[in-house]
């Protein structure tokens, strides 16, 4: 008798388990974690530029974070698609032309040129509020998975550089939209 009891109740609930797995079949699928997004890779950490076609002023420098990467931002209005800049590496980040060394935190650092200037001459006052060897007005990269700090070196000859402290010597990549250069700095080496 127990043996009977047994055998009805598993096929009981193997019956009520097939109802129910056809019966959800068509269903949308329930959303679970979140897949992890294949990050691009491939950006290198070399040196990139691209050639400027005329100076504008910069007006303002934010910053974002993304799933793969930061961001940082360089707002030029005027200067279309092809404002000009350098972004490299370096092991100590000095200011142009002094020479002044700038400490910025992070296990690597980025000296970012864009070729935009900070000051209107003709206006005589800043585009852009930044001073030389402090940090970026209004950005806070604290609580960023890659970006460790971001300060000021100054602008030289309508070229304005800051230098950018990240976690580490990782991949990047720089674009030019209309009126920005924006510049990513990946999470990781691999996706």
């Amino acid at each position: 008798m127990r043996r009977t009891r047994a055998a009805v109740a598993v096929m009981a609930l193997t019956g009520a388990t097939l109802v129910t797995a056809a019966g959800t079949a068509g269903a949308a699928p329930v959303e679970g974690p979140r897949a992890v997004a294949a990050c691009p890779t491939g950006w290198g950490s070399g040196a990139k530029g691209g050639a400027a076609v005329g100076a504008e002023h910069l007006t303002d420098i934010k910053t974002g974070q993304h799933e793969c990467y930061d961001r940082i931002v360089f707002d030029v209005p005027g200067g279309g698609d092809r404002i000009g800049y350098h972004v490299q590496y370096v092991d100590r980040f000095h200011a142009d032309p002094s020479g002044r060394y700038v400490p910025v935190a992070g296990g690597a650092v980025l000296d970012i040129h864009v070729d935009a200037w900070s000051y209107d001459l003709e206006a005589g006052k800043p585009t852009y509020p930044g001073k030389v060897g402090e940090a970026l007005p209004g950005v806070n990269v604290s609580g960023y998975r890659t970006f460790r700090d971001a300060r000021f070196g100054g602008t030289f000859e309508g070229r304005t550089q800051v230098g950018l402290g990240v976690r580490a010597r990782l991949p990047f990549r720089v674009s030019r939209l209309d009126g920005r250069v924006v510049v990513d700095v990946a999470h990781s080496w691999t996706s």
